[in-house]
């Protein structure tokens, strides 16, 4: 069994899937990571119209164990055909489980991946299955330890050989996402496994991002602000999703983002959260709910996070108070949120 945490649009569809497929760690951490959700991803594509579904797949988390099926074996001869073809076939199942819900459109679907689920992503799209329709792997790869090895994968070169045999197969464009200080790949690498991929007939757009903390590896979750704009100017492309919706940033003249008492919250909330998020440096955002919930965040994709922490003690949509220094909320935004 594959435990399958889905995300939904409101109405009843159908909507074009994403399936999303998480890395690989360690054996200690893979028995108790539990379910893999990638919320903020998640929410971004929920907001253009995806339904999101991420398998925890089988020798994760719930279910950890002896059965292994992306062993790729040692480290100097890794089976990288092995590994990848455990995770597709587990993508693929999800697809199957999903074509029977009346609320979602197979007929229409995108496979991501990051780390081994890149590899996973991609592997999925050689295999040119129905209604595939495009691929985005974020920081793909396997065989990567950056704590004793950074930048030096077990097997390098394995994985363009890998994609040199199949890529031909694959028909969707894919679109590559890295960053330059990714420790478990290094720079140089994905370079060359994206050759290997062109080099084979397929369709690769790549870009290698800026460095970002201490490790790009996790940039999916760390650098939203840098590459939401690639990716949404590729599913545009391509006529996939609703465009984003542009969060406000000037001020709407409700209040200055001084006026505590202008704040819609209760005042323990105000005390709480809200003395928080005015001694919290830029970026920073607060976004409220009609409930008196609320949530904030500062840094990478402030404003998402912001409505993410909000929406989860939300049953119904929050909409955003303060970007930085602006209060941006209207009694529109209540009225409608």
């Amino acid at each position: 069994m594959i435990p399958l945490t889905v995300y939904r649009p409101p109405g009843d569809g159908p909507h074009p899937l994403v399936v999303m497929n998480h890395g690989r760690d360690p054996p200690e951490q893979r028995r108790t990571m539990g379910r893999a959700r990638y919320e903020l991803l998640a929410r971004y594509l929920v907001t253009k119209g995806f339904v999101v579904a991420v398998p925890t797949r089988v020798g994760y988390g719930p279910s950890f164990g002896p059965f292994d099926p992306e062993d790729g074996g040692t480290c100097n001869d890794l089976r990288l055909g092995g590994m990848a073809d455990a995770a597709a076939d587990q993508a693929l199942a999800a697809v199957e489980h999903l074509r029977q819900r009346p609320w979602v459109d197979t007929s229409r679907w995108l496979v991501i991946g990051q780390s081994v689920g890149g590899m996973a992503a991609l592997a999925t799209a050689a295999r040119n299955p129905p209604g595939l329709v495009g691929a985005i792997n974020f920081a793909g790869g396997a065989g990567g330890n950056p704590a004793r090895r950074p930048g030096a994968p077990c097997s390098p070169d394995g994985l363009a050989q890998l994609w040199n045999a199949r890529a031909a197969g694959a028909a969707v464009p894919t679109l590559w996402l890295y960053w330059a200080n990714d420790l478990y790949w290094g720079a140089q690498l994905p370079l060359r496994w994206a050759v290997a991929w062109a080099d084979a007939g397929g369709r690769v757009e790549l870009h290698q991002l800026s460095s970002v903390g201490s490790d790009g590896h996790a940039g999916i979750t760390s650098d939203m602000d840098q590459w939401v704009p690639l990716v949404e100017s590729w599913l545009s492309a391509r006529a996939l999703g609703a465009p984003h919706p542009r969060w406000p940033s000037q001020p709407s003249g409700h209040a200055r983002v001084d006026e505590t008492d202008k704040v819609p919250l209760p005042a323990a909330a105000i005390d709480n959260g809200y003395r928080r998020f005015l001694a919290a440096a830029l970026p920073r955002a607060l976004a409220v709910g009609s409930t008196g919930t609320y949530g904030w965040a500062r840094g990478d994709w402030a404003p998402g996070r912001a409505l993410a922490q909000c929406q989860r003690h939300s049953s119904s949509p929050c909409a955003l108070y303060a970007v930085d220094n602006a209060v941006v909320w209207t009694a529109a935004s209540a009225s409608t949120r």
